[in-house]
């Protein structure tokens, strides 16, 4: 199950980077990048990583989401380099939606990889003070903080200069409201996903023994 969980977590942050270009527009309330709502679910994954198989193999999947999306960078702008044919019209398109500028993807990678061990971090220290208990005050704790961290530093990294401080501010602001909801929503999938993967490791034991 472990190897399911990575490959779905590796990819969800590969298709988040293609689809951060659209910006989706939450009634009057907040405008977000699309890749928010892919993003957000990347968090229960890592959770549901360290409560079953425990610090280390966490920090080894954040590490492998890190280095996998630096490969799928390089192999983005080889594509978008590469001479398009005569007859194809849709090289400005293909370059619109999968080149981002370097301060974005840089405000991405950094943003990523200090939320995603910080969520790793407090998780782990919840669950030794807890142990198997109070699941989802870990799950919705160490998501929300790291969820804050990572809003703060991307929005300010990409976006510092370019626009008012009190606009800044309100992004970062409407973002992480979403965010927040979000991650209270998506506590019964890492329950599900806890419970599912412990009923599993008792039948390989039962079978075994």
């Amino acid at each position: 199950m472990l190897l399911y969980l990575n490959g779905l977590f590796v990819g969800l942050l590969i298709l988040a980077n293609i689809v951060a270009v659209k910006l989706v527009s939450i009634g009057e309330f907040a405008v977000l990048p699309a890749a928010v709502v892919i993003y957000i679910f990347t968090y229960p994954i890592i959770d549901v990583i360290v409560e079953v198989y425990g610090k280390e193999q966490a920090k080894q999947t954040v590490r492998a989401g890190l280095i996998t999306q630096v490969i799928a960078l390089v192999f983005i702008s080889i594509t978008v380099a590469l001479p398009s044919a005569s007859f194809w019209q849709g090289q400005a398109s293909f370059e619109t939606i999968l080149n981002g500028s370097l301060r974005v993807i840089a405000a991405s990678l950094i943003s990523y990889f200090i939320s995603q061990n910080l969520d790793v971090y407090v998780f782990d220290r919840l669950k030794k003070k807890h142990g198997t208990k109070k699941l989802w005050l870990r799950n919705n704790a160490s998501t929300m903080a790291s969820q804050l961290v990572d809003t703060s530093i991307f929005i300010t990294i990409a976006f510092a200069g370019t626009v008012p401080t009190a606009v800044l501010l309100g992004m970062i602001a409407t973002q992480y409201v979403v965010k927040f909801f979000a991650t209270i929503a998506t506590t019964p999938l890492v329950y599900g996903a806890v419970y599912g993967i412990r009923k599993q490791q008792k039948e390989l034991v039962v079978q075994t023994t």
